[in-house]
């Protein structure tokens, strides 16, 4: 058999995601390196936020003003709406084996460039009739976050498998102090107000959490040519 006999019967994953504080691409790199252990052919689709009413102040992290510049988006994520994005070519189009979604939780749910790219064309393109997974990266509300990938994948026609969420170390209010003071200071800060705050972002632990996920994934695919 020539190697490209053998190339095409690795399974194919594709993962999407959008990623501002590069969390979910932290998560998306783990699970993406498992699945390539385990002889799948693995592509990494970022999603870019171009719409022009919030896009610039997505331009650069730290965030010039940690509230202010994301309060605009409160009202458009309560009504779950959409915007303009970029489309890597890799998930505008493709027979794959499995699609993998990760989203951070804006507003209690979905960012809205996720959303925005699962009621696309193009995701209807990439999810009929395939089978799809997601994983969440939120302080809190995950399950929100989650079931709406999940309802926007099966409108389109794609089959949910399963999902993972990866939540913040604290409690509901010095979580999003901590979450807050990161946005506007662009590191890890042991006080916020004079408060005394944990860690935010991913917790430590994560990797293990994200190679069990992937693993149980790829448990659930076989190289194309296989009886």
């Amino acid at each position: 058999m020539s190697s490209n006999d053998v190339s095409q019967t690795k399974p194919r994953v594709l993962f999407v995601y959008y990623s501002h504080t590069q969390q979910a691409q932290r998560v998306c790199d783990a699970m993406a390196e498992v699945l390539r252990g385990r002889g799948c052919d693995v592509s990494q689709a970022a999603i870019e936020f171009t719409d022009e009413h919030y896009a610039k102040n997505f331009k650069e992290f730290p965030f010039r003003h940690a509230v202010f510049g994301i309060l605009p988006l409160l009202w458009p994520q309560l009504r779950r709406k959409t915007g303009q994005i970029g489309i890597p070519e890799a998930a505008k189009q493709g027979d794959y084996d499995l699609v993998c979604f990760g989203s951070p939780t804006w507003f209690f749910t979905t960012a809205m460039p996720l959303r925005s790219y699962l009621k696309s064309d193009e995701a209807a393109k990439v999810l009929a009739g395939k089978p799809f997974a997601a994983y969440v990266v939120c302080r809190r509300y995950w399950s929100v976050n989650l079931k709406e990938v999940r309802k926007l994948g099966t409108r389109q026609e794609g089959e949910y498998v399963d999902g993972i969420h990866f939540a913040y170390e604290g409690g509901q209010i010095r979580s999003l102090l901590s979450l807050l003071s990161y946005f506007g200071k662009g590191e890890m800060r042991e006080r916020s107000l004079g408060i005394k705050i944990p860690p935010t972002n991913l917790k430590p632990d994560f990797g293990d959490q994200a190679q069990e996920f992937a693993n149980k994934l790829a448990d659930t695919l076989a190289p194309s040519g296989s009886s």
